[in-house]
């Protein structure tokens, strides 16, 4: 499609259609009303201090003087920011970064026909994939603070002895804590607080977006709406359904009206995860004290207390497997029940069971030492083999799915949802052997954990092998890298004619031309990314599994277990372990450092937004620890404002939307009746509707979807640049009568050189200001022509619950 040529005249303005409204949805990082609305003083129209609608102050009373807005529509601005990056506290939400990447492969599956097992199938796998990270966590917190800590330097005189605040647990004291399993019951205060600590903050935020319940009835006679048999997209039947002889509306899963309430979930899955970190916490004290009991006696009365200890522990870890497998999203109806026996009684339970244990573990042991590394660290080979068992098993399933509709531009073929599942994985290894690896050097002094020279023995060994991979992981994607680098000059040099021809200057500026073209080839890069993630999850299953086995087959780190063979290959084991530990501590320190650095500094905070703003769209449907979904409040929000809007006036609406914006309006479209949705418009700019989540969500947003939601509306437009290297295409071709979505290309720079219409060089913009584009206007204007003229007014019928316009001098 041909770029458009730059117009300096506004656009025409729309014809007297009368009331009519424009209501602005900023992207990703934020914009305050005053900056998206053009003027220093606004008025918060509807909304709290989190997210609202915002008008200018001489437009507050729009609705009454309908005929000062002939000459163009009345604009509102919807400032959503302060959900994901209102305050300094949130952006510890980075440190929860495993859990948010493994709740997006959730989503990342292919579509489905029929194919509701399979569908049930992947989000088991997914959610089974999201158990093991909170297990991973709380393993590494029960390393550092049992094994390392309690277990190895407090039994150890000298390191003990350096660190004055472990005194009174130090073997060498003879104190009454100075005994292993009292040492072990404290430490595990530890993590038994992380657990606790990841409950609240979980339950703290479902009550602020899971729990409250979206408005229903936007429209008086709304219409009913099921999911199309054919799609099997939910993982549970409803419990109710709706009479065979009604005529439905059959709705993608964004328009369903349970999709934004995920209540009842996020509290099971919650349950579920804080039951499985304490029974990871009662499993290393049982397993320590069970080491020794069943070795000096196994008939004795410790000895069976602890059998039935780690029966019960067994048991309850079954319940919560089957709790975690059972069920899934339910996205037919608002499902506002709760299961209490399992969201109350569970991890109470599991609670009780730790406490026994703990009192269990520091009963008195005459002649239990504290020696080597802690009994029960083979979880960590155990959990990094089910890891990679559980995303070769979905990578299956996800092929199965993709296999009878390939589409070219899905993400890795299909794969994506494992590649990210599996980037979580290793994002978590990370965070968490980097956390062990740095408290390790930090007690073993000037020795290296795991050789045998330092204070202590050290963490498990498979730690050291799996820090040990990460420069070779580094070196093998210098190619790629190299390659992508190498192909943008060259993409660079081949688009010179291109914005030559686009611009037709007679004497163009070489500099000028590559500086564009430069722009455009960058811009390119984001296309490359599921080539790049797909090689960097491939090389990390295989490197993860070379790690167990070379753990396993030497017993020893790295550094030890080539001795004896060439020099040059045990020193580059030896490099390999130095430099993987330092990279795995300075990579968590970085997470630690960022997280830190956003409580003093606004545009760091900004920053750590932006991330968020893009990652926490989608319901927390694997991981209930992982940040809360925004648009499970933005959503409803503007679905209930463009409904009361239009039964108020009758009027016009376009819903305008840049970046994530686009997201959410094309969301909140969906869940418009189809009453409402006739008198709707849509204009998105800069749009990542199909160029990223087309691609990575096609189950949601693919062909079929957006096409499907270019017929439901009454019409949409779609800008976008070949500088911009977020938005681009939505690629949903013309159908019947209504013209296809995307308009032609927009130029940018809006001038090559100087105008008298711009006198000075115009910047690249990329992907910001598209509003300063002539174009936006003209395309905006188009909209409200095609939209049918204003229904008579329609106050006096509006129920009282719903207000006139839920205005606030806010």
């Amino acid at each position: 499609m041909s770029p458009a040529t730059p117009d300096p005249t506004p656009g025409p303005a729309p014809k007297d259609g009368g009331a009519a409204l424009e209501l602005l949805v900023h992207g990703v990082g934020g914009a305050t009303p005053a900056d998206m609305l053009d003027d220093p003083h606004t008025v918060r129209v509807t909304g709290d201090k989190t997210a609202a609608v915002y008008r200018r102050g001489s437009d507050i009373d729009a609705e009454e003087h309908p005929e000062r807005y002939a000459d163009g529509p009345v604009p509102e601005a919807y400032c959503w920011s302060n959900l994901t990056s209102g305050n300094g506290t949130r952006a510890l939400w980075l440190l929860l970064l495993p859990f948010m990447v493994a709740n997006l492969a959730h989503w990342m599956r292919p579509p489905a026909e029929g194919r509701a097992g399979l569908v049930r199938l992947y989000g088991v796998l997914v959610r089974l994939v999201a158990l093991t990270l909170t297990v991973l966590l709380t393993a590494a917190a029960c390393e550092v603070a049992l094994d390392l800590t309690a277990w190895q330097c407090a039994g150890s005189g000298p390191c003990a002895g350096q660190r004055s605040w472990l005194g009174f647990l130090s073997a060498a004291h003879g104190g009454w804590w100075s005994a292993p399993g009292r040492r072990l019951a404290l430490a595990a205060l530890v993590p038994t607080a992380l657990v606790g600590l990841l409950w609240y903050l979980s339950n703290r935020t479902w009550s602020a977006y899971e729990a409250q319940r979206p408005p229903t009835g936007y429209d008086a006679e709304p219409a009913p709406s099921v999911p199309s048999a054919r799609t099997g997209d939910t993982e549970a039947a409803d419990a109710t359904s709706p009479d065979p002889a009604t005529p439905v509306e059959l709705r993608p899963a964004l328009g369903r009206p349970g999709f934004w309430y995920g209540r009842r979930l996020v509290a099971r899955l919650r349950a579920a995860h804080t039951t499985a970190g304490f029974l990871t916490v009662a499993a290393a004290l049982a397993g320590a004290a069970g080491a020794h009991d069943h070795r000096s006696g196994p008939g004795s009365p410790l000895s069976v207390l602890g059998w039935g200890l780690e029966g019960g522990i067994a048991l309850l870890a079954a319940v919560v497997v089957w709790v975690v497998c059972r069920r899934g999203r339910s996205e037919n109806r608002l499902d506002v029940t709760l299961e209490r026996a399992v969201v109350s009684w569970l991890p109470a339970t599991a609670l009780l069971l730790l406490v026994l244990t703990a009192v269990h573990t520091a009963w008195a042991r005459p002649g239990w030492r504290s020696t080597g590394t802690l009994p029960g660290n083979a979880v960590f080979g155990a959990l990094t083999l089910t890891q990679g068992a559980l995303v070769v098993a979905l990578g299956v399933v996800a092929l199965m799915l993709h296999r009878p509709r390939p589409d070219s531009r899905t993400a890795v073929s299909g794969l994506g949802g494992p590649a990210v599942a599996m980037l979580a994985c290793a994002l978590g290894g990370v965070m968490t052997g980097g956390v062990a690896q740095r408290v390790a050097d930090w007690l073993d002094g000037p020795g290296t954990p795991g050789t045998g020279n330092g204070l202590i023995t050290g963490p498990p060994v498979l730690l050291s092998w799996q820090a040990s991979v990460i420069p070779v992981l580094l070196l093998l994607l210098i190619a790629p890298a190299g390659l992508l680098a190498v192909r943008t000059v060259l993409t660079a040099r081949r688009l010179r004619p291109a914005v030559d021809a686009d611009y037709r200057e007679a004497d163009p500026d070489r500099l000028r031309t590559d500086q564009i073209a430069a722009v455009r080839a960058g811009a390119g890069l984001t296309d490359s990314a599921p080539g790049l993630i797909g090689v960097v999850s491939g090389a990390t299953l295989l490197l993860g599994a070379a790690s167990v086995a070379g753990a396993w087959t030497s017993g020893n780190v790295p550094g030890r277990a080539f001795d004896g063979a060439h020099p040059a290959i045990a020193s580059a084991a030896t490099a390999a372990q130095a430099l993987g530990s330092w990279m795995v501590g300075f990579g968590f320190l970085l997470f630690v450092t960022w997280g830190r650095r956003a409580y003093k500094d606004a545009s760091a905070r900004r920053t750590i937004g932006i991330l968020w703003d893009v990652g926490t769209f989608w319901p927390r449907a694997a991981h209930p620890f992982a940040p809360p979904c925004y648009a499970e409040r933005a959503v409803p929000d503007l679905t209930w404002r463009m409904s009361s809007w239009t039964r108020q006036t009758g009027g016009r609406l376009v819903i305008s939307g840049h970046s994530q914006g686009s997201v959410l309006a094309a969301a909140a479209v969906w869940q418009l009746p189809p009453a409402t949705r006739a008198r709707v418009a849509l204009l998105t700019y800069g749009s990542p509707l199909e160029r990223l989540y087309g691609r990575w969500f096609p189950a949601y947003f693919g062909p079929e979807s957006l096409r499907g939601l270019h017929r439901t509306l009454h019409c949409w437009s779609n800008l976008y640049r070949a500088t911009d290297p977020i938005g681009g295409p939505v690629r949903v071709p013309a159908d019947d009568d209504r013209p296809p979505v995307d308009r032609p290309e927009l130029l940018d720079p809006v001038a090559y050189g100087r105008t008298r219409e711009h006198p000075l060089p115009e910047p690249i913009l990329g992907h910001s200001d598209y509003q300063a584009d002539p174009a936006f206007a003209a395309a905006r204007s188009a909209l409200l022509d095609r939209l049918p003229p204003a229904l008579p007014r329609q106050r006096d019928n509006i129920p009282s619950d719903q207000g006139s316009s839920g205005r606030s001098s806010g």
